[in-house]
């Protein structure tokens, strides 16, 4: 979503992506199978995610798409292995 313009201009510095994302805390998800999901879009307000949302269920009705405060986007945290108790 090109109007929201956090991504853009800002590939050189990391930290300054985490920042701008942190101004995006609303964000539409699109829920799929094995409790995934994508990011379809974020959003600096609840009512703009909202109006986007009812946007988005007419072009997609088949998609299940929701708001979600997301206030730590994209982490990849590793899973450990369990470990043996002896």
């Amino acid at each position: 979503m090109s109007q929201n313009g956090y991504q853009q201009g800002f590939s050189a510095n990391p930290g300054a992506i985490a920042y701008q994302k942190r101004l995006y805390p609303w964000a539409i998800a699109k829920l799929m199978p094995s409790m995934q999901r994508t990011i379809v879009g974020r959003f600096r307000s609840r009512s703009d995610a909202d109006g986007h949302l009812l946007c988005l269920r007419q072009l997609m009705p088949q998609a299940t798409l929701v708001v979600v405060f997301d206030l730590q986007p994209d982490l990849e945290v590793p899973i450990a292995a369990p470990t043996a108790i002896r």
